[in-house]
């Protein structure tokens, strides 16, 4: 019986080696080239998509540990990119050379969804595993801040 995955609410048959990283799978095997290669050590956040909601870092996920679950990419999170998080990222001017930025709002993404009020802190402390060579990490920290209180303003 073969192996699937749900990538972006569609299903997709494993079919490489076991031990191919989920990032190549994306990449090579999809097409689906928003999440980027950076260290390929899962510490610079870069290649950071979502597996059942949490973020994960997809360099060093063999894909078959993905089996039967469901995947999120930077792709698959808003249909026409406007995510709050992708406006505000835009608001605030964050992208330089916007390599990290996919990895930045996919962490950020799932970090909001179980912290609908974060403070200060609370952000500097989620995001500090996501690298950005460029230094907008005051400019990141700020869209976080703004896309919550988009999200979450009262009706």
């Amino acid at each position: 019986m073969s192996q699937s995955v749900k990538i972006n609410d569609k299903s997709y048959p494993i079919d490489v080696e076991g031990d191919m990283p989920l990032l190549w799978f994306l990449r090579d095997k999809l097409e689906l080239t928003g999440t980027k290669y950076g260290c390929g050590m899962g510490v610079c956040g870069a290649c950071t998509v979502h597996i059942d909601g949490q973020a994960t870092r997809s360099c060093v996920m063999p894909v078959s540990a993905v089996a039967g679950k469901t995947i999120t990419t930077i792709e698959g999170l808003s249909e026409n990119g406007d995510h709050p998080l992708q406006k505000a990222w835009l608001a605030n001017k964050v992208p330089q050379c916007g390599y990290c930025q996919a990895g930045q709002i996919m962490n950020a993404a799932s970090f909001l969804a179980t912290n609908k009020t974060p403070s200060s802190d609370d952000i500097d402390n989620a995001m500090q595993g996501n690298i950005c060579r460029c230094g907008t990490y005051q400019r990141i920290k700020q869209a976080v801040s703004d896309a919550a209180e988009e999200m979450y303003k009262e009706a």
